[in-house]
Parts: C-alpha cells; sequence; structure tokens
C-alpha cells in the first residue's frame, strides 16, 4: 500500500530573519559596522550636549545642538542622496564615514587641549550631519544590490534593530564614559567604533549607479523630484510617513503631561521617551513574520493606523504603565511602518534613483518629527495636551485614510511585481 508522505509544515518564524548576515559577507560587514559606529555616534552626541550644558549652563544652547544637526541634514540631505545616484556609492560612503571620524578625532583633542568653545562644537555638529546627509543614502542604495530582492524586508528590519540599538545603548554608555573618563574618552571611542565602518566599505566591492548606455549622470535633484511626481506608490510611503509624523507626535509634550498626568518629573519622562524605543527594538527583533508578507502597501497602511489609535488611547491614559504600554505599541507600529517603506523605495525604485528617493527619505524622518513638536506644543497651547495627543492621534488615521482613498492601488502594491 502506497502512502502519500504528507510534505513537513514550516514553522512560522517569530525572531528577525538573519539570512541576509548568513548568505552576504559583504552585508553582514556592513551591518556590523553600522552596529558599532550607531552606538559611538550616540554616544559622541550625548557627550557634545553634556560638554554645551557644562560650558554655557543653558538649556536653549543646548537646544540649539539640535538645530545646528537638523538644518545641515535636511540642506544636504537632497543633495547628498543625488551625489549617491552619480559617484561610486562605496567611494562616497567611505569618505563621508572618514569625514565622522576625523571630525570625532578633533574633538577628542580639543578636549584633551582644553579647548572648550561652544561655536567649535556647533561646527562639528553641522559638519557631522553633512557627512550623515552623504553616508546614508549610499549606504542605503548600496543594500539592494547586496541581497536580493526577497531578503530586502529582513534585511530593513535588521537595519532597525541596529538604529534602536545605537540609539539606546550610546547614550548609556556616553553618559558612563564622560563620567568616568571625561569627554575626549567619549570622543576617543566614538573615532575608533568608525574603524568598522571604514573596514566594511573598504572591503565592498565597486558600486556605480546603475543607468542606461549613454545616459550621463548627473547630480540632480530635481531629476529625483519630478521622478517621485510621476510615482504614486513610493510618494504615498512618504505621505503617510509624514501624516503619523507631524499629526501624532507627542514627544514635545511629555515633560508637561509627566507632571499634569502622572505626577512624575524628569525619570517620569525618560521612560516616556524609552517606550517607543523599546517597542522599536522589539519590532524588530520580532520580526521574521514580516519576510512572508506581499501586500506592503496595505501593511504600510495598517501599521501607521496603528501608531495613530496607539498615541490616540496614550492621550486618553492617565495610569503611567498604560500609558508606556500604548508608547511602545506605537514604537513597534513605526518599525513595522520603516520597514515596508524603506523595503518598497529599494524594490520599486531604479537603481540610479534609490540616492536621491533616500534623501528625500532623510528629510521626512530628520523634518517630520519636529514639524510634529511644533504642531503638538501649538495645539496644546490652544487646547489641552489631551486634544493634542489624542486628536493629533485620531487625525493622523483620518488622513491616512483620505490618502488610500485618493491613491487606491497603494492598497494593492505586491512585492512579487513591484510597480513605484
Amino acid at each position: 500500500m502506497n502512502r502519500t508522505t504528507a510534505p513537513a509544515r514550516t514553522r512560522p518564524r517569530i525572531f528577525a530573519d538573519l539570512t541576509p548576515l548568513r548568505t552576504s559577507p559583504d552585508y553582514r560587514r556592513l551591518w556590523t559596522g553600522s552596529m558599532i559606529s550607531w552606538v559611538g555616534q550616540a554616544m559622541t552626541a550625548l557627550a557634545i550636549s553634556l560638554q554645551v550644558y557644562d560650558i554655557t549652563g543653558s538649556s536653549f544652547s543646548v537646544g540649539l545642538v539640535g538645530l545646528f544637526s537638523l538644518v545641515p541634514l535636511v540642506a544636504f540631505g537632497l543633495y547628498g542622496g543625488a551625489i549617491a545616484d552619480t559617484l561610486d556609492r562605496r567611494k562616497l560612503g567611505l569618505y563621508a564615514s572618514l569625514g565622522a571620524a576625523a571630525l570625532s578625532i578633533a574633538l577628542a583633542a580639543a578636549a584633551l587641549l582644553d579647548y572648550h568653545r561652544v561655536w567649535f562644537l556647533y561646527a562639528v555638529v553641522a559638519l557631522q550631519s553633512v557627512c550623515g546627509a552623504l553616508s546614508g543614502p549610499a549606504r542605503s542604495a548600496m543594500i539592494p544590490r547586496l541581497l536580493p530582492a526577497g531578503q530586502l524586508p529582513a534585511a530593513n528590519a535588521l537595519n532597525s534593530v541596529t538604529m534602536t540599538t545605537g540609539t539606546m545603548a550610546g547614550p548609556m554608555l556616553g553618559g558612563l564614559i564622560v563620567g568616568w573618563w571625561g569627554y575626549q574618552a567619549a570622543y576617543l571611542v566614538d573615532a575608533v567604533t568608525f574603524c568598522a565602518a571604514l573596514y566594511a566599505q573598504w572591503r565592498l566591492p565597486p558600486m556605480k549607479p546603475d543607468r542606461a548606455e549613454g545616459v550621463r549622470g548627473r547630480a540632480s535633484v530635481l531629476d529625483g523630484l519630478r521622478f517621485l511626481g510621476t510615482r504614486p506608490n513610493i510618494r504615498m510611503t512618504f505621505f503617510s510617513d509624514l501624516a503619523a509624523m507631524v499629526l501624532a507626535q507627542p514627544k514635545a509634550l511629555f515633560p508637561a503631561i509627566a507632571v499634569l498626568w502622572f505626577g512624575g518629573d524628569a525619570k517620569t519622562v525618560g521612560l516616556m521617551v524609552a517606550a517607543p524605543a523599546l517597542g522599536a527594538m522589539l519590532g524588530g527583533v520580532l520580526s521574521g513574520w514580516q519576510g512572508r508578507i506581499r501586500r506592503h502597501g496595505l501593511a504600510i497602511l495598517l501599521a501607521v493606523a496603528s501608531w495613530g489609535l496607539a498615541i490616540a488611547a496614550f492621550g486618553l491614559t492617565r495610569n503611567l504603565w498604560i500609558g508606556l504600554f500604548f508608547l511602545a505599541l506605537a514604537g513597534w507600529a513605526d518599525t513595522i511602518s520603516m520597514v515596508f517603506r524603506s523595503t518598497m523605495m529599494q524594490a520599486a525604485a531604479p537603481d540610479e534613483m534609490r540616492g536621491r528617493l533616500q534623501g528625500v527619505f532623510i528629510v521626512v524622518v530628520a523634518g517630520g518629527p519636529r514639524l510634529g513638536d511644533f504642531v503638538a506644543g501649538s495645539v496644546a497651547d490652544l487646547t489641552s495636551p489631551t486634544v493634542a495627543i489624542t486628536g493629533g492621534g485620531l487625525a493622523c488615521v483620518l488622513v491616512l485614510g483620505l490618502l488610500a482613498l485618493r491613491w487606491r492601488g497603494f492598497a494593492r502594491y505586491d512585492a512579487r511585481s513591484p510597480q513605484a
């Protein structure tokens, strides 16, 4: 009697898919180098803020650090992406990382020589942002050249783990190192961590952008914006993110609501800031299921809507731990959205446009939350924090629904036949 053996069921994957790290040595080195350098950069960011406050004793002066970081990042983000579509991306990333390492060495040297000038720290912060605006698009545009399209969701989930690890671990290590050995030690450690990123990019093959024969490459920002204007699916990835970051961004209200709602202090604010980062970390670690999703547009809509609803629920709670849960849930949803938005941008865009689109991505990611802080603060002053947060979360969902109705094809986007 013949028996047909039933096919073995594949166990659903829960944890992050490590296939890109196993199959591509180049990606593995790039990912590892980015992880180490992200921690170092976060250490330096904290050390600079501490040093500025140590020199001036002014919170306003510390706030200017963010301004000197944001303006060059936005200004050079678009142009950095255009350059990445023109030059060898490996060389561009390598030179930008060398520049960032040199800036960390300059910070360490100044601290060792007791040269404490706020203008010098602001200048270094601005130049660091320029290096980041050049290296970020180049590094992102290289990933689709290192991995098959089916592994891009897993790679972007792993990249999210890199960023959240740096965001969480860097400041903690930076605070300890500054406390024990001073600012110069933190800056020197940051310079050393760049060696990992430099080595990873040095080992890569040449990464010149692919373009049609006879087409002359030029670093044109306008070409990228024109391309984006004709690609509704990619354009929707930016619109959906802006809906979340501008309308439902409560971070600026954390100091006020820590006191008004929870009767807390600075430690309470720290918990609220950490909760979305923890959720984002869990979203990256528990991302194994994302590789099976094909409807990336629908996944983005659901993730952004979940962000908005979680923020709206946070605005209604007056229990700190329940509030932290909703903030962590929002961070988790944001990571899911980021993974699929990045994957769609990498898979649906031609290689000669990936750098420019990543430049737009940097501008949106950098500028959106800052604009969201302004909106939340203004609405809270005119009405109340509850209206600003809960109303903002519901407004995010409403605007997202209107966008989905306007561009209905976005929800039908299929990763098996990507269309920009």
